[in-house]
């Protein structure tokens, strides 16, 4: 199970990676937005495709979406910081490539979303704990 949720995590993170990035190039080339706007316009979309794709995919989730975007969003800006801090650390503590340190800092971020999110973000209640596609039987 958690091996199949990695697996379509990586999968919407490529999705999240190519909407925001299209965005990006098409607030520039079709808007005229300088760097900044279409990058944070393009982060701001390829969150919001993160987050449905993950509740409503990866993870199945019907919880509360007023306090799961609240999660959502604190989870990344913790790993965010967590990727930063390794990018940083990389490139002035052990002389790694900035280019390289870049790469190397998306594993710490990816694991640790991961891990927020299933544990966090979109845990399952303990009313529903089978798998997506699997219905919950009554014995009633």
């Amino acid at each position: 199970m958690m091996a199949r949720q990695f697996a379509r995590f990586l999968i919407v993170g490529l999705a999240n990676t190519f909407a925001g990035l299209a965005i990006i190039y098409a607030a520039k080339y079709f808007a005229g937005a300088g760097d900044v706007v279409a990058n944070a316009i393009g982060y701001g979309v390829g969150l919001a495709v993160s987050f449905v794709l993950n509740k409503s995919w990866t993870f199945a989730h019907s919880g509360d979406n007023i306090r799961t975007v609240g999660r959502f969003l604190s989870a990344f800006a913790v790993c965010y910081l967590l990727n930063l801090a390794t990018v940083l650390g990389l490139i002035s503590l052990a002389n790694v490539d900035p280019y390289i340190a870049q790469a190397l800092g998306i594993p710490p971020y990816t694991v640790s979303f991961f891990l927020f999110s299933r544990y966090w973000i979109f845990k399952k209640s303990s009313s529903n704990t089978k798998p997506a596609g699997e219905k919950n039987s009554s014995l009633a």
